[in-house]
């Protein structure tokens, strides 16, 4: 039978990226799609847009109709107050998209999930696969990712294979999330070194995760989790320097900013959200703080070994493109 993949989340950064490496792969590629301009998205990348909504299980249901594999990639990514939207959206969009999957006889699934369902505010160090989710998670976002997770996993058995991979800090072309957030706040003054930003981060470029992700649906053994990086760790102020430096932004007057002065920051901001229901917020939540302001590295022996997984793009070659492409633009 030939094989024919569903895509959620098809036209965003992760799920367009997926769908044009399948495309160009010779695989039959649907892109779920929630809007006219998403549809279109998806058509121009070559891949069958399908109407739906991981909330709307009818669309669901026909949407998977013939599918043989599945990668999960729509998520509601706020990093701010947790909204009602996301907790939808994260969970039970979720829970439907497996449900709806195990019905339509869907026999392998890839879930993206995040590093961030580890989080809970202080340092990750060098975490693999056995390191724990943890009690109190940093915010919304790390909450309702790893209640995802959970609902995916659960979902793993009776005919079909269910992979969670957890690339950090998704980079490189094409980017039309994190980077131009990242270029936006340094122009207009909002970026800062937190205790001088020498703590170490993990990163995965966008075709390293593409990669991971095919690896992980062809090898991955159902009901595991799997880490996915470029493979090295970087000081996160000088990965800042250079990633910002590829759009022609100095960071050279950034400041630095004591972690007590920024953990007041975040407590107060925590406590006035809380108190007016969400209607007052501090300029940094904690988990904007978790997920940028401490050491966050992850080893990545598993998926080697189990996946053989090798970054297919290092961080100066990452970078070299996007400079390059700056400089088209």
């Amino acid at each position: 039978m030939t094989d024919t993949i569903l895509v959620t989340g098809a036209s965003g950064y992760l799920g367009r990226n997926i769908v044009r490496d399948f495309v160009a792969r010779g695989v039959a590629v649907r892109g779920l799609a929630r809007s006219d301009s998403s549809a279109k998205a998806v058509e121009k990348l070559g891949a069958i847009p399908v109407r739906g909504d991981v909330m709307d299980v009818t669309s669901l249901r026909a949407a998977m109709e013939g599918v043989t594999s599945l990668i999960h990639a729509a998520a509601d990514t706020n990093h701010g107050r947790t909204t009602k939207a996301q907790e939808q959206t994260n969970l039970q969009g979720t829970r439907n998209v497996y449900e709806t999957a195990h019905a339509a006889g869907v026999k392998r699934a890839v879930h993206i999930s995040t590093e961030a369902v580890l989080m809970d505010g202080r340092p990750i160090v060098n975490a693999d696969e056995t390191w724990p989710l943890p009690a109190k998670p940093a915010g919304g976002y790390s909450r309702t990712k790893g209640g995802a997770e959970r609902i995916a996993l659960a979902a793993n058995g009776d005919g079909m294979d269910v992979v969670v991979v957890r690339p950090r800090f998704v980079w490189g072309r094409d980017d039309t999330s994190a980077l131009p957030q990242l270029v936006e706040a340094a122009k207009a003054g909002r970026l800062a070194w937190f205790g001088g930003g020498t703590y170490l981060t993990s990163t995965t470029h966008i075709a390293n995760v593409v990669e991971g992700v095919r690896l992980a649906l062809e090898k991955g053994r159902g009901g595991e989790v799997y880490f996915l990086t470029d493979g090295d760790d970087v000081p996160f102020r000088e990965w800042m320097t250079e990633l910002l430096a590829t759009q022609s932004v100095d960071t050279s007057s950034v400041k630095s900013v004591p972690r007590g002065v920024i953990s007041f920051i975040v407590n107060t901001g925590e406590l006035l959200a809380g108190l007016s229901g969400g209607a007052i917020s501090g300029p940094l939540s904690k988990q904007e703080y978790a997920t940028v302001g401490n050491t966050v590295t992850l080893n990545i022996d598993k998926a080697r070994r189990e996946l053989g997984y090798v970054p297919v793009m290092t961080r100066a070659e990452g970078l070299a493109e996007l400079k390059a492409l700056a400089a088209k633009a």
